[in-house]
């Protein structure tokens, strides 16, 4: 993508968030957990969702991250908390709805279900280790946040509370390579169909997923970069490798894409806070795919 493609992108963006922040923005005063959001497109959640006047609690593995996050969000103005640990363990998840309901005095709004990363492998070469991971990251670790957060969405307040599950095209189309990973990100649409059908009707909880596609972040980086995870001391490398992404000889890079690029972070994150927002109070229940045309 050249500079001035991404510049004018940005552009845009800034353009759009000043109209919609007005005049005391979408999410006034709406307490939201954002998972994974110490960088990529949970951050650019954070800051949007900021930017609305919500109320922002980061949750990530990094400590560090999650701090620096909260604490650009705090310096600019908006209101924010990191709450920082291992989704895996019961324990945190917890603490993590705990704290977001002190900082929102009693209150919840919104869950965004999006912390996560790949660990690929193709079918007869999965391990079990990968398998279980990778299910437990982006199907259980969901199912137990919102189930936590219970008392908080099952309210007859009149305030919107919404749920928003990060899948992606993985789990709608199936990828090679990736069977750990689609079948949690398929889980996640019927998990997320069935909360708007059991919490829609008598307490107007509305519940969507959206489906990724090629978006730039760490996963989708080079692999050679060397950005990884680490899983019980096992380092896990993650991204795509370079020789991979290139597109063949007299082929258009990105053909499959429609917009024959990818997406940012920021672009991903705005379909979030569209989702979100009372600008689809009557969405639920969907899955709304943000791919730039790509459908496979």
């Amino acid at each position: 993508m050249t500079s001035v493609i991404k510049m004018r992108m940005a552009e845009r963006a800034a353009q759009l968030s000043r109209q919609l922040n007005y005049p005391k923005g979408l999410l006034h005063n709406q307490v939201a957990i954002i998972t994974g959001s110490g960088q990529g497109i949970g951050a650019e959640c954070a800051r949007l969702f900021s930017n609305e006047g919500a109320k922002v609690v980061v949750s990530d593995i990094d400590g560090a991250k999650a701090e620096e996050v909260a604490s650009k969000i705090r310096s600019g103005g908006g209101q924010a908390i990191a709450v920082a640990g291992d989704l895996l363990k019961d324990e945190y998840i917890k603490q993590l709805v705990a704290k977001a309901a002190e900082f929102g005095g009693g209150k919840i709004h919104i869950i965004v279900n999006n912390a996560g990363f790949t660990w690929d492998a193709v079918l007869h070469k999965m391990t079990d280790k990968q398998w279980d991971t990778i299910v437990a990251l982006h199907g259980t670790v969901p199912f137990k946040i919102i189930r936590e957060a219970a008392p908080y969405f099952r309210v007859k307040d009149g305030e919107p509370r919404n749920i928003i599950n990060i899948s992606s095209t993985s789990g709608v189309h199936g990828n090679a390579g990736q069977i750990n990973y689609a079948l949690a990100k398929a889980g996640v649409i019927g998990m997320t169909k069935t909360i708007a059908k059991e919490w829609g009707p008598a307490f107007g909880v509305r519940a969507n997923t959206i489906a990724f596609g090629h978006i730039e972040t760490r996963l989708t980086a080079n692999k050679e970069a060397g950005a990884f995870v680490e899983v019980d001391g096992q380092k896990v490398a993650l991204g795509i490798p370079e020789k991979q992404k290139q597109a063949p000889p007299g082929i258009v890079p990105y053909q499959d894409i429609p917009l024959r690029r990818p997406g940012t972070a920021t672009e991903a994150a705005s379909a979030v806070l569209a989702i979100a927002s009372p600008l689809s109070s009557y969405i639920s229940g969907q899955t709304i795919s943000v791919t730039g045309g790509r459908n496979m």
